[in-house]
């Protein structure tokens, strides 16, 4: 990221925090759904794997898994699950991982597993879940091992997971909370923009004070000035009264402007300068002080040529940075907010759908399993969002058991992460690759994946973006934001009520491309 006039009073990102220590990469499993649903998300560190050295042997009596450190009850003791179920062995820099005879059914990344399977770097890098005897759904990725945290505990803020992204995410909180800096939040739809700026203010000096929350999509553009910073009786026709922006109704506490990447060209200077000196001007009235913490969020790359943002805001708005990673690179924590939700929608609707237990039926826990294993399988193109939407929809059709509606069992089935491609090909990582092997079926799916965005598409396919583009262009199926129609736009985008991810989705373009198209074309539009 470019750097800030502040950039001595700058704090890392999470992200570099997380990655700015020395660890020793080790295999690891975490438990994605147990039976015993306290279980879940429990961890695995496996002993290191040597050429020459026996197999290591997964089952229901090894590994030890433990939570936040400590052991708490051992080994899967799953009676579903073969005491001596699979072997792992090293192959080169990957893993040979091979079903041992007569032990219990084993699914690997979207396939029975019959023999072996090598599983390379890259997929273990990625995640590989596995669903052992109907029952247990692991994932075995590789994992980072070094000192012992020293620092006491961490709040959880309301957040759910045990990753150790979760726990840098965490802890970053509390070191961004005890600033006054503003913080400027960065990460896809769907990773928790809102949630983590909550988090912040209530951990914070002014947690006593109030938290605004504005979307600036939502603020109507001639209107935008005296919204945010409030206006004078009569400073425009149909001013009345004199009227509070919401820097003043955040007076004292937190104003949080979310889809800040938004924002109109002709209010940043006017933004920059509340920033700068902390004074804001009203609409036809004075100039008053602003004692307010400014939190802002955005998903669009503001930093792009042509996107409109100026670079000072950028890095006044970022005296502090966190950016959130997709849900994609911490699977580790699937099965804890799927169960999270699971609870949440149970209690909020009233449902009678009765969670796992260990008393369930043989068939029932199959179902969950399976549920939880195709949830892991799963790329989430719209983050912890679409995973608490999803289960929503699993909590209001399961009236007479555990039941998948169609919508949600269509979506898992059409952009599954690893169904129905061969073992080599998990996830569409590799070596770099030509376009021309790229068949239609593996680039329809990526681009879905990716939320149609190419630089996402490129990175997934092993490919340059600009050869994304050229096969974009040439393909009767898919195309760009700025060559849809203004007439179908503008009827997807009513129909959406104004909601441009929503709308990116209908179209079946990028949520970044489909916002400069929106700037562009702003003045046809309103004509």
């Amino acid at each position: 990221m470019p750097a800030s006039d502040d950039t001595d009073l700058t704090l890392p990102s999470v992200l570099a925090t997380a990655t700015g220590q020395r660890f020793q990469r080790r295999l690891g499993l975490t438990i994605i759904f147990h039976p015993y649903t306290s279980r879940i998300g429990e961890t695995a560190v496996l002993p290191s794997l040597s050429a020459g050295e026996a197999p290591w042997i997964l089952g229901r009596r090894s590994p030890a898994f433990q939570r936040g450190g400590e052991l708490v009850t051992g080994s899967l003791d799953e009676p579903h699950v073969s005491r001596q179920a699979l072997a792992l062995a090293t192959d080169g820099e990957g893993v040979l991982l091979r079903r041992l005879p007569a032990s219990s059914r084993c699914r690997v990344a979207g396939r029975e597993l019959e023999g072996e399977i090598a599983l390379t770097e890259a997929q273990l890098h990625q995640g590989v879940p596995l669903l052992l005897g109907h029952a247990v759904v692991l994932l075995l990725r590789f994992t980072q091992q070094g000192r012992p945290d020293t620092a006491p505990p961490v709040r959880d803020h309301g957040m759910c997971g045990s990753s150790r992204y979760m726990a840098h995410l965490r802890e970053h909180i509390e070191q961004v909370a005890a600033s006054d800096l503003d913080v400027l939040i960065r990460g896809e739809t769907g990773t928790g923009k809102e949630l983590v700026a909550a988090a912040i203010h209530r951990a914070s000096a002014r947690a006593s004070g109030p938290m605004v929350s504005v979307n600036m999509t939502a603020i109507p553009q001639g209107l935008a000035a005296a919204s945010l910073f409030g206006s004078a009786r009569g400073a425009f026709t149909g001013a009345h009264k004199a009227s509070e922006g919401y820097f003043t109704q955040a007076e004292g506490g937190s104003l949080f402007l979310d889809e800040i990447g938004d924002t109109p060209p002709e209010l940043q200077p006017q933004l920059l300068r509340a920033l700068q000196q902390r004074e804001i001007q009203l609409v036809g009235g004075p100039v008053r002080r602003a004692d307010v913490r400014i939190i802002s969020a955005t998903d669009a790359d503001i930093e792009a040529e042509g996107c409109g943002f100026r670079a000072a805001l950028k890095h006044r708005l970022g005296g502090c940075e966190i950016c959130l990673a997709p849900l994609r690179d911490h699977p580790e924590d699937i099965g804890e907010l799927t169960l999270h939700f699971l609870r949440r929608y149970r209690e909020e609707t009233g449902a009678g759908l009765e969670l796992p237990t260990q008393r369930s039926g043989g068939r029932e826990l199959a179902a969950w399993g399976d549920l939880f294993y195709r949830f892991l399988c799963y790329r989430w193109p719209g983050n912890v969002r679409q995973l608490g939407n999803f289960v929503g929809q699993v909590v209001v059709a399961s009236t007479r058991g555990l039941a998948v509606p169609d919508s949600v069992d269509s979506a898992l089935r059409k952009t599954a992460a690893y169904g129905h491609r061969p073992a080599a090909d998990l996830q569409g990582i590799g070596e770099r690759r030509r376009i021309h092997q790229i068949d239609d079926e593996e680039l329809d799916r990526v681009l879905e994946a990716s939320a149609f965005e190419v630089a996402r598409t490129a990175r997934r396919l092993g490919v340059s973006r600009q050869a994304v583009y050229r096969r974009i262009e040439a393909s009767p199926r898919h195309r760009l934001a700025e060559q849809v129609p203004l007439a179908e736009l503008q009827r997807t985008m009513a129909a959406r009520r104004g909601d441009v991810v929503a709308t990116a989705r209908d179209l079946r373009v990028s949520v970044s491309g489909l916002r400069a198209r929106l700037r562009a074309a702003t003045s046809v539009i309103q004509g």
